[in-house]
């Protein structure tokens, strides 16, 4: 699936292939596969992070949203 993370300034991540994204959502963290099922969630202060080629990597914010769709994540995010 791919994970887009955008900024006010531009992206983090744009469009790289990975297999499980784990974000912090407003109700706790949670986690999308592929194949996940279409979502939308605010995001709270936290670390996204995702796998890509067996190994796991991330990302601090402080809020934002998310949204899965098609094996899609894309997370407009403040930094």
């Amino acid at each position: 699936m791919k994970l887009k993370i955008l900024t006010p300034s531009g992206s983090v991540v744009d469009g790289i292939e990975v297999s499980a994204v784990f974000l912090p959502g407003t109700l706790g963290e949670f986690e999308v596969l592929p194949d996940h099922a279409p979502i939308i969630s605010s995001l709270e202060r936290g670390d996204i992070r995702w796998r890509e080629d067996g190994q796991e990597k991330g990302t601090s914010i402080n809020s934002g949203f998310v949204t899965v769709r098609d094996n899609v994540v894309e997370a407009c995010v403040e930094i």
